[in-house]
């Protein structure tokens, strides 16, 4: 007698288990790629930049980084960028919140309006403004002749650039969010007699306060390394309106090599102190926001 095998019930299709479809190469591949492409890209030149300040003696790397011209020129670039990237944050936000929820005419030519600092120039941005802004300006003439309030060639300046080349940060970055918003919630609240600032408030600003301050991050992280917008306007005198990359241009056509990497590798310690503050304070806020 033959054995009777038992019939068995077919395994659906939604239960069969198959392995993931992936797009992009195995994981071991991808990731050698990934380290491979940083390690060439960002981490040799970075290296690069401490191993040529190591040849210094700490005493002649302490003169080259606390000299009252360099100090000056910290207090400036960070100070300025710090100031800019909060205007862009504010008034970013706005811009944000007007282009989301509002249709008027001419609204699509103002949204690639905000793309401009992308495209233009450094070099014809710092040009431009300083035609603006300076006393015979269409816009300085004012300000200097009536407020008495003088842009070109002074720190105001280097703040004026410095917020112009990072208003697209934050706007990019808050766009989407207060797109993806679901505006229930906020009909939700006004309809259990919410005001509109206690709406905002407890409604909105949770919402886009983490990509608030990643647009702030991208704003001040641009604006501490920015150069060609802000040569012109500022007027580079040193002790009041010198910034540090421009110091450290100076420090090359001097053949100080060493002093210019000192000065930059402070400049890239500072930085990435205050990004990784930012970022643990987005994580904070996205945690306590249940995200």
């Amino acid at each position: 007698m033959s054995a009777v095998l038992p019939v068995t019930q077919p395994v659906p299709f939604e239960a069969r288990k198959r392995a993931p479809y992936r797009v992009m190469p195995g994981f071991k591949l991808s990731l050698g790629f990934t380290i491979f492409y940083l390690t060439l890209i960002v981490l040799i030149p970075l290296s690069a930049l401490f191993l040529k300040t190591f040849t210094m003696t700490w005493e002649a790397f302490w003169a080259a980084v606390t000299s009252e011209r360099v100090m000056a020129s910290y207090r400036l670039t960070f100070g300025a960028s710090l100031i800019g990237a909060t205007i862009n944050a504010v008034f970013g936000g706005i811009v944000a919140w007007v282009l989301v929820r509002y249709r008027f005419p001419g609204k699509r030519f103002i949204d690639a309006l905000v793309d401009l600092p992308f495209a233009l120039p450094t070099a014809v941005a710092g040009i431009t403004l300083t035609a603006l802004y300076s006393s015979n300006g269409w816009i300085g003439q004012f300000l200097e002749g009536t407020l008495g309030i003088k842009v070109a060639f002074t720190p105001l300046g280097v703040v004026l650039a410095l917020t112009f080349i990072g208003l697209p940060f934050v706007v990019r970055t808050v766009q989407p969010v207060l797109e993806d918003a679901e505006r229930e919630i906020e009909e939700a609240a006004a309809s259990l007699g919410a005001s509109s600032w206690t709406t905002f408030r407890r409604v909105i600003f949770p919402t886009v306060f983490p990509s608030l301050l990643t647009g702030f991050a991208l704003a001040f992280a641009r604006a501490t390394g920015e150069y060609g917008s802000v040569i012109f306007i500022a007027g580079n005198m040193p002790m009041v309106s010198e910034i540090t990359p421009l110091f450290i241009i100076t420090k090359l056509e001097q053949y100080d090599y060493t002093g210019a990497t000192a000065i930059a590798v402070v400049m890239l310690i500072v930085s990435f102190i205050m990004l990784l503050g930012i970022n643990l304070l987005q994580a904070w806020a996205r945690g306590k926001s249940g995200k």
